[in-house]
């Protein structure tokens, strides 16, 4: 493979096949909705695989390509571009695991806690950013992704439990 293809490859995945194209601000919130709703949409679906299976997949394939991605996407000008995405669908998708129900209102607070735990990185969460070589562009994001699982899946046992 020639080194131009391998860029326009990385590119296009890095910024969820084009998503981050699509808006001059709030890309990586563009791209979590985006995820959202695919995630949604196939989980409603239905079918005999087990989604928690198909979801952990993807979240670690994801996150390789995204690490392989980012790191050649980036510059030592801008170590975090924010037309990379691909980092944001890995986290949003960790947001879902083990949710349920996924209705309407479990998927937008799993959304909601996302972005709101992507932007105020709590409990640490920054320090991952400088891990090099992209591997800190998708541990931060998907740290956020997990303590947003971990909060709405709480809630949603407290409430089930008071209720």
């Amino acid at each position: 493979m020639t080194k131009r293809f391998l860029d326009f490859a990385s590119l296009a995945l890095a910024t969820g096949l084009g998503v981050a194209y699509l808006t001059p601000i709030a890309k990586a919130t563009l791209a979590s909705a985006v995820t959202a709703v695919i995630y949604y949409v196939f989980a409603r679906s239905g079918g005999d695989i087990s989604l928690s299976m198909i979801l952990v997949a993807a979240i670690v394939v994801i996150f390789f390509v995204g690490v392989a991605v980012s790191a050649r996407v980036k510059s030592d000008e801008d170590p975090d571009p924010s037309k990379v995405v691909i980092d944001e669908v890995a986290g949003q998708l960790a947001a879902f695991l083990i949710l349920a129900p996924v209705e309407w209102w479990s998927v937008l607070a799993a959304f909601l806690l996302f972005r709101l735990f992507d932007i105020v990185k709590p409990l640490g969460i920054r320090r991952l950013e400088a891990i090099p070589n992209g591997w800190g562009i998708m541990l931060d994001d998907l740290a956020a992704g997990v303590l947003a699982a971990i909060v709405i899946n709480a809630a949603i046992l407290i409430a089930n439990l008071v209720i």
